[in-house]
């Protein structure tokens, strides 16, 4: 342990599995307590109890205010203090065509999302104003940069996010707090193995995205978020606030693409003409 969250209260959203226990864990490694929040009862109770001590599971439906509300209220009550919110909570979501996309699981969608991480943001910055410090962390995606990355609720809710995410940087940086969020690609997660098919493992997963990858046989993987995760949660980024944080290997800039400038050619100039 090298202590970057030493003496730190952190929520989390979606805890129980993926990048939200992933994050649990290491946040509890780097010296934090922990506060987890999830509607999956069984595995999340299990992850807190895993972690021993420093965390506490809490059941929360993120698309239901008071019991965010609660979440955050038990961070002071166990805790003491709340120093870093991290709004993990997420879902795929309504899936298909725009033309066929039933009303309510758009709804949905974006209800998990954006209003999920509006309640925690707003009950973050209720707790962390007074005290003229933290860090708020939310999940977007490059689905929520570049169009076409993402079913249409996903992507717009992810846009949502960083758009939140800026307005609230924003609004509280006069109360000495930063709001970040992280930008994750396809990563090698049992939800992005979903969408391969039922019966994707992780390992097909894996072998998958390293041959999409911009960056030569290196997949997305889990801890990648989850190390961007601590380090907007730290003081390591004290100075850093209203930052969409990719993980995406450059896919956002065009290095899937790859590039026109594998091998010299002579200056173009107009009309086509070549030299200078």
């Amino acid at each position: 342990m090298s202590g970057r969250l030493e003496g730190k209260v952190a929520v989390i959203t979606g805890a129980a599995s993926g990048f939200g226990a992933g994050a649990a864990k290491r946040f509890v490694e780097e010296g934090a307590k922990v506060v987890l929040g999830d509607i999956q009862d069984d595995i999340g109770q299990k992850v807190a109890e895993e972690l021993g001590s420093a965390a506490v599971y809490v059941h929360c439906d993120v698309t239901q205010e008071d019991q965010v509300a609660g979440l955050v209220d038990t961070a002071v009550e166990k805790f003491g203090q709340l120093d870093v919110m991290y709004n993990n909570a997420g879902v795929v979501g309504a899936l298909g065509p725009i033309s066929t996309t039933p009303a309510d699981e758009w709804n949905r969608t974006i209800d998990i999302h954006v209003n999920g991480c509006f309640y925690g943001c707003k009950h973050a910055a209720r707790l962390m104003m007074p005290r003229e410090q933290g860090s708020i962390v939310s999940m977007s995606s490059t689905a929520g940069i570049n169009g076409g990355l993402g079913p249409h609720a996903y992507t717009a809710a992810k846009h949502a996010i960083v758009g939140i995410t800026k307005s609230v940087a924003c609004e509280l940086a006069q109360h000495g707090i930063r709001a970040n969020c992280i930008s994750p690609a396809g990563m090698a997660t049992p939800m992005v193995a979903a969408t391969f098919g039922d019966h994707t493992d992780l390992q097909t997963t894996r072998e998958a995205l390293a041959k999409s990858s911009p960056l030569k046989g290196r997949p997305g993987l889990p801890e990648d978020v989850v190390n961007a995760a601590l380090w907007l949660a730290s003081d390591e980024s004290g100075y850093t606030s209203g930052l969409t944080l990719t993980t995406d290997a450059g896919h956002t800039i065009g290095s899937a693409n790859g590039t026109p400038y594998r091998e010299y050619q002579p200056f173009m100039a107009e009309a086509g003409k070549r030299g200078v």
